[in-house]
């Protein structure tokens, strides 16, 4: 069985139970480089147990709406940041945590300029860019244990269209 999740607009305090949105809005916090940069400061809560921070760069297969998934999962020793390398939007799917197991995903559509930073332990889909290219870089926790814990949802959800 299908069930629908309408897409919504990525903004900081819809997706701020899940983590941060990532971008240079309003003033900067600082002004560097002889005045010639705008300095956004600490925008993400980075969060790593037992490891480091690293950036890895992802090459994902865009998808197209509506999109259909039954797999989400977490890190539960580490933040984890999306940064696309375009301007393009790109999906985001996120679920409460209910216990040891995730509740009913919400779907975002990030604006051009944004990036996500997962707080450790949330929910979410995998990486979904909806257009080429699919280049992301990624901060991520690297460490001796294993960071990724995977569910199956019994039914599809199914992400109808943009807004």
């Amino acid at each position: 069985m299908n069930q629908n999740i309408t897409l919504q607009t990525l903004t900081a305090a819809a997706f701020a139970p899940f983590g941060d949105v990532l971008e240079a809005s309003g003033e900067p916090d600082k002004i560097i480089n002889a005045g010639m940069c705008g300095r956004y400061h600490d925008r993400a809560k980075l969060d790593f147990i037992n490891g480091r921070a690293s950036i890895n760069l992802f090459n994902a297969t865009p998808r197209s709406l509506p999109y259909s998934f039954n797999l989400i999962e977490r890190h539960p020793d580490g933040s984890q940041a999306f940064v696309p390398m375009s301007e393009h939007p790109f999906l985001v799917i996120v679920a409460p945590n209910e216990g040891a197991i995730p509740g009913e995903p919400q779907a975002f559509v990030t604006k051009p300029g944004q990036a996500i930073n997962f707080h450790r332990g949330t929910w979410h889909g995998v990486l979904t860019p909806l257009q080429e290219p699919g280049l992301f870089a990624v901060v991520d926790r690297v460490g001796p244990s294993s960071n990724l814990e995977e569910y199956i949802y019994s039914n599809q959800y199914v992400v109808q269209s943009h807004i």
